[in-house]
């Protein structure tokens, strides 16, 4: 399967999951960088993002 690759900003508005998240998950090598946009914003492959996130332990 190919990439679906798009910024964390769209990778959010379609997953729920902050930006903020993203980046984190970036930094731990959780998820896959793919470069940047010309905006400056990381690159990441939606096929590696949970269609809805995990709701935080309580």
């Amino acid at each position: 399967m190919r990439p679906v690759i798009t910024d964390t900003h769209a990778a959010a508005l379609a997953t729920g999951v902050k930006p903020g998240t993203l980046r984190q998950w970036l930094a731990r090598g959780r998820i896959t960088h793919h470069g940047y946009d010309k905006a400056g914003r990381a690159l990441v492959d939606l096929r590696e993002l949970p269609a809805q996130p995990t709701p935080a332990a309580a």
